[in-house]
């Protein structure tokens, strides 16, 4: 794809290298794995954190707040602090991160929701099982339940890009055994028992260590060490500007420090459109903050130079000046095509790129791609994570990236890349949720046909891939729905992930995610005029709002449902005839589930009547035991008396003999209790006969499934929907008092 060869860089940053700090370098003491110059910043935070956490005297919570522009290394420390203190929290270290790559807060159900899945999945040695709360659970709900299952816990929190202190008050554990460590751009205020600590550059002999370490083997830095010094000040010591220095210097091996110094100053330092910095903190050329306090992690920041706490903003806030200018080096030296691939990388969902992602946006082959991804993370443009094959574009360029996109490729462009992503995600769905199907099933068969690129080796490969992508498929179901223009993909891509969920997690387990893209999907229904499949996600949605035990927000969705079902009539045919019954039917059930049995059966009814008009025996079988429940609650004997015999008469008609046996039992209960005992007694014979296994019926039928036309075989499980159990008598307390 490159029109020149494009050169791997120096060492790929490792994945817990954050904001363009290296974490997996040579520290001060010697040791691997440290981080460079941040011995003191480390035993502040260390010193801080006695203050609280296990065996601390005060019951008050602790939360250490590290301050930090993007790119100065701060998450990269805090991550260096968690590793050192892990021993102090045998539950685990949990994280979030709080903003999107487009600066946009994340709510607080999403992050407090993964936190308690990622406690659950870890347990713990204390405080026993998590209990998480059902899908469609507000903020509160969830806030509540993190607090209950963090607090007979030791843990550290980590909780990285906090956007306003908002987002905390959630997530904060009422306890002192755990410890909460946040990092944001600026002061959080509100925020009870915080220790603010601002993070500087790094000194210069740390810098140029860094810069040497990115470099590569040969000796430039040690041979020219004034201008390399020279080059670490002018870059305010931030390390995410001085790795992709480093990154430029070993993809150029005959280039100077010097000529690396020359070229960065000559470099713009602002981005596309005029904006250089975050407003809010304007800064000098060397990268410091006007009116702050100079020296590493002084205890609060001066009043004049505080920060504001950005809140929700269309795009990105600017970057600051050393690492605009770092990046436009490393941008410029790029071949075109790699240049025009590192920019459609700001289109990554949730900024997180595989090689399929990244072929579907430049439109290369995935070879490629991975290739160039590779290379990518030694110039410091990315770093690899966890997942082998996924990389994340730093939190810092995210902006950088976004103006530079917006420059250089038109809106048409864009929207044609995104839009290439979303269908080749559409198709990894498919082939994933195809990989959790049985050998020989339809499912298999189709993702056969796909190219081998996109088909998984089975069900394991396909649920490790589904996993740590989860984050960008759903960043990129948001975004779709979003631009309003891609609704189709975003219709395709969102029921591809939901049956990916459902097939390797289950549907409980799924819930949550199906919940979330169910309420995204329904303003493209009302602006597409999509009334039949808004009733479909109305239905759903309130079936799951009925399972968490919400009847009358249930109530609201199976109304609006039916709504949208009849709005659906001109063109649905019985596809809305179908929507319409089946939003009665549970409007029937959650009015039954509420004790109010009059209204149950009015919707039952109104349900019958439409069944009828379509032809569903099945249904018309199930909907009369139905009243026949209702009325039976209520005390109405005769009625209850004529729908239990109409549903025997319907399940007879399906050739369902265990069914009509069910459904006689069911009538010869209410003869009993009516006191017929005669008419009872044969009934209760006749519906014996049925029952046993083999026994001849004077139409030909068998007990149990028998085979018939019109789809017989597949009926009777429908009709036997409200037939199953033990049957109502007056033993088992079914009846109701006369």
């Amino acid at each position: 794809m490159t029109d020149q060869a494009l050169h791997p860089g120096g060492p790929a940053p490792s994945a817990g290298s954050v904001d363009g700090a290296a974490s997996g370098v040579v520290s001060e003491d010697g040791a691997t794995g440290g981080l460079l110059g941040r011995r003191r910043e480390l035993d502040l935070l260390r010193a801080d954190a006695g203050h609280a956490g296990p065996g601390a005297p005060s019951s008050r919570r602790r939360v250490l707040l590290v301050v930090g522009r993007p790119g100065s290394g701060r998450t990269a420390l805090v991550e260096g602090f968690a590793r050192r203190v892990a021993a102090d929290y045998p539950d685990g270290i949990l994280r979030a991160r709080l903003s999107d790559p487009d600066g946009t807060p994340v709510p607080t159900e999403r992050t407090a929701r993964d936190l308690l899945r990622a406690l659950a999945a870890a347990g713990g040695a204390a405080g026993g099982p998590v209990a998480v709360p059902p899908a469609g659970a507000g903020d509160a709900e969830l806030a509540e339940a993190l607090r209950a299952a963090l607090a007979d816990r030791r843990a550290l929190l980590l909780l990285d890009d906090v956007a306003a202190p908002e987002q905390l008050h959630g997530l904060l554990p009422d306890g002192r055994d755990c410890l909460v460590l946040a990092v944001s751009r600026g002061p959080l205020t509100g925020i009870p028992d915080v220790r603010p600590r601002t993070l500087e550059g790094l000194g210069t002999a740390a810098a140029v260590a860094l810069l040497e370490q990115r470099a590569g083997d040969a000796p430039r830095v040690t041979v020219d060490p004034r201008a390399a010094e020279a080059l670490a000040e002018a870059c305010g010591g931030r390390p995410a500007a001085l790795v992709l220095i480093g990154g430029w210097l070993a993809a150029h091996p005959t280039a100077s420090v010097a000529e690396a110094a020359r070229r960065f100053g000559a470099l713009p330092d602002d981005l596309p459109g005029g904006a250089a910095d975050d407003a809010h903190a304007p800064e000098d050329a060397s990268g410091h903050v006007p009116g702050g306090h100079s020296g590493s992690l002084p205890g609060v920041l001066p009043g004049p130079g505080r920060a504001a706490v950005p809140g929700p903003r269309a795009r990105p806030a600017p970057a600051a000046r050393p690492l605009v200018r770092a990046f436009h080096l490393v941008h410029g030296s790029l071949p075109p095509s790699a240049a025009r691939f590192l920019r459609l990388l700001a289109l990554a969902p949730a900024g997180l790129a595989d090689a399929h992602t990244a072929a579907a946006l430049a439109g290369c082959r995935t070879d490629e791609a991975a290739a160039t991804l590779k290379a990518f993370t030694g110039l410091g443009l990315l770093r690899a994570t966890a997942t082998p094959g996924l990389y994340a574009v730093p939190g810092c360029l995210a902006p950088v990236l976004t103006a530079v996109l917006e420059e250089r490729e038109r809106p048409e462009d864009a929207r044609l890349a995104r839009a290439r992503v979303l269908e080749r995600s559409a198709r990894l769905l498919r082939s994933c949720r195809a990989a959790a199907e049985p050998p020989g099933s339809p499912a298999r068969r189709v993702a056969a046909e796909l190219p081998r690129a996109l088909r998984f080796e089975g069900r394991a490969a396909a649920a490790s891939w589904l996993g740590p992508r989860l984050p960008g498929l759903l960043s990129a179901a948001r975004t779709a729905v979003a631009d309003g223009e891609l609704d189709t993909l975003a219709r395709r891509l969102a029921a591809g992930l939901a049956g990916a969920l459902t097939a390797h997690l289950g549907p409980e387990a799924a819930a949550p995610e199906l919940y979330r893209l169910h309420e995204l999907l329904l303003p493209v229904t009302e602006r597409r005029g999509l009334h039949g499949e808004r009733a479909a996600i109305l239905l759903d949605l309130g079936d799951l709002d009925a399972h968490a035990g919400r009847p009358h927000r249930a109530l609201a969705r199976y109304r609006a449902a039916l709504e949208a079902a009849r709005a659906d009539g001109g063109g649905g045919g019985d596809r809305s005839a179908a929507a319409a019954a089946r939003a009665m039917e549970c409007l029937g059930d959650t009015y039954a589930h509420l004790g109010d049995d009059r209204r149950a059966g009015d919707w039952y009814g109104r349900a019958l009547a439409l069944c009828q008009t379509r032809g569903v025996p099945a249904d018309e079988a199930r909907l009369h035991g139905l009243i026949g429940a209702a009325c039976l609650r209520e005390g109405r004997w005769e009625e209850a008396l004529r729908a239990w015999r109409a549903c025997a008469a319907a399940c007879r008609r399906l050739r369902d003999g265990e069914a009509y046996a069910r459904a006689l039992e069911e009538v010869a209960g209410i003869q009993e209790y009516a006191g017929r005992t005669e008419e009872a007694r044969r009934t209760r014979r006749r519906a014996l006969r049925w029952r046993r296994p083999g026994a001849a019926r004077e139409d030909g039928a068998t007990g149990g499934d028998a085979g018939g036309a019109d789809g017989a075989r597949s009926r009777p499980a429908a009709a036997r929907w409200i037939l199953g159990g033990a049957p109502h008598t007056a033993e088992n307390g079914s009846w109701p008092a006369k």
